[in-house]
């Protein structure tokens, strides 16, 4: 898991939307579907619906984000 992937889960998770959270990060909708499904793979668990349009956080990815969200806000505070 890496600082990227913190910040890639949680641009989707406030864009609801793999796209729009694609276009703000400046990257391909594609680089970050593979980023994400690595991140999921990772942890065994997925974080989105995206069966559903708006995407939506499963019960994990609210817990995961949460901390994630923590683990991002100290790393801004230090650089």
């Amino acid at each position: 898991m890496t600082f990227e992937q913190l910040s890639y889960a949680d641009a989707v998770a406030r864009e609801k939307s793999l796209s729009k959270a694609a276009e703000r990060l400046f990257i391909s909708q594609s680089a970050l579907t593979k980023s994400l499904n690595r991140l999921e793979e990772e942890l065994g668990i997925k974080l989105f619906d995206r069966n559903v349009v708006p995407v939506q956080l499963t019960f994990a990815g609210e817990c995961y984000l949460e901390k994630a969200r923590q683990i991002l806000s100290i790393q801004s505070s230090m650089t």
